[in-house]
């Protein structure tokens, strides 16, 4: 991997992260790579365990041509953690074996996970199934344990939109002192 920073805004649904990607990226005037899964609902309607390779082929492509266009960070909504979450959560057993094993490897040369915490209010769309107060808790729980267990580089972001750029930022620019 380049010596680029990758910064990865995770978090379970509606807790900000593509507006936290894309403040981020505009701050630090610098690409970000938008939610392959979203873009494949827009344009299909839906998602099936068929397609679980196939998004998970997409997000990589996202993060790699931002990747591509950063000078010293990139800001990546979503990663592949996130999509071995939701598989196992709606298509339990589908989870291609290669997006496991993908997943924890490309984590590993990642600068900085920003947690996005669930304490704003959730927005309904069509692509979000888990609007209940104990869901999204119990959905955070999941989110952070992965990143916890993995080892990685993880800053929490909570508070209201001003707090979480805020944190966000100040995170972001302790990684690129480093």
């Amino acid at each position: 991997m380049s010596r680029v920073k990758r910064v990865v805004v995770s978090g379970t649904e509606s807790t900000g992260k593509t507006w936290l990607a894309q403040r981020l990226a505009a701050h630090f005037s610098e690409p970000w790579a938008a939610e392959h899964a979203r873009e494949f609902w827009d344009k299909h309607g839906g998602i099936t365990a068929a397609d679980l390779d196939g998004l998970a082929r997409g997000q990589v492509v996202n993060e790699e041509a931002a990747a591509d266009k950063a000078r010293r960070v990139v800001f990546f909504d979503t990663d592949l953690i996130t999509c071995v979450l939701w598989n196992d959560l709606l298509f339990p057993g589908a989870c291609p074996h290669w997006v496991r094993a993908e997943a924890d490897r490309r984590a590993r040369g990642n600068a900085l996970y920003l947690l996005c915490d669930a304490d704003v209010p959730f927005v309904a769309d069509p692509q979000r199934c888990f609007p209940e107060a104990a869901d999204r808790e119990r959905s955070r729980r999941l989110w952070r344990e992965a990143l916890v267990t993995r080892g990685l580089p993880v800053v929490e972001i909570r508070g209201d939109w001003a707090a979480r750029e805020t944190a966000a930022i100040a995170a972001v620019g302790r990684v690129l002192v480093i």
